[in-house]
């Protein structure tokens, strides 16, 4: 009944919705924290950390389902908030979230975006990726998915972020968020270093 689009994850994209069995979207008019919260909460993909509109996520298509939401923030569903019987909106307003569960990273610090210490975003903010679990199969994954080729070879760095990820992955997947992970347990990340990598490309 509801799922986002466009996005790099299941928990990050345009809001779109299905009534009467046709899949639509959300205007950005008024759209805010409160609402995207109700959405990210509805798809337990955690709360909103930033909330998108001008059709951020690419347009949708179908009809405009929603305008001028308001939810308060007790809702259940994105359905049960107030919302404007008609709407004045084209696809260019579609409305979009970035949930905390989504996680993106980066290569930081390098000579471009193929090189440098891993960094993920995760439940708002910026955390280091201990080196204790990994090896050339998780900077593979990674350097694919940042369109960066393959690892050349692994760098070490110290943690200087609030938060730590540990990665874990048995098999090539599409993403580090594929793999097994575990965030802000102290245990496997005791005396780890920050990971870095250099990948082969040189990015988009």
């Amino acid at each position: 009944m509801l799922r986002l689009a466009g996005g790099r994850s299941r928990c990050e994209g345009r809001v779109e919705m299905e009534q009467a069995g046709a899949w639509g979207t959300v205007c950005d008019d008024a759209w805010d924290l409160a609402d995207a919260d109700i959405v990210c909460r509805q798809l337990r993909c955690g709360w909103a950390v930033r909330v998108h509109g001008s059709a951020a996520f690419g347009r949708g298509s179908g009809p405009i389902l929603r305008d001028e939401v308001g939810c308060e923030g007790h809702e259940e569903h994105l359905w049960d908030c107030p919302a404007a019987p008609e709407h004045d909106c084209s696809h260019k307003e579609d409305a979009g979230v970035v949930c905390s569960e989504h996680q993106e990273w980066r290569l930081s610090g390098g000579r471009d975006g193929c090189a440098g210490r891993v960094e993920v975003f995760f439940r708002g903010t910026w955390s280091t990726v201990c080196d204790s679990t990994w090896y050339k199969l998780e900077a593979s994954v990674l350097c694919r998915t940042l369109g960066c080729g393959e690892p050349l070879r692994q760098l070490s760095f110290g943690h200087t972020l609030p938060g730590k990820m540990l990665y874990q992955c048995e098999s090539q997947q599409p993403s580090l968020a594929h793999c097994q992970w575990t965030y802000n347990k102290s245990a496997p990340c005791h005396q780890s270093r920050a990971v870095g990598v250099v990948c082969n490309g040189t990015g988009s």
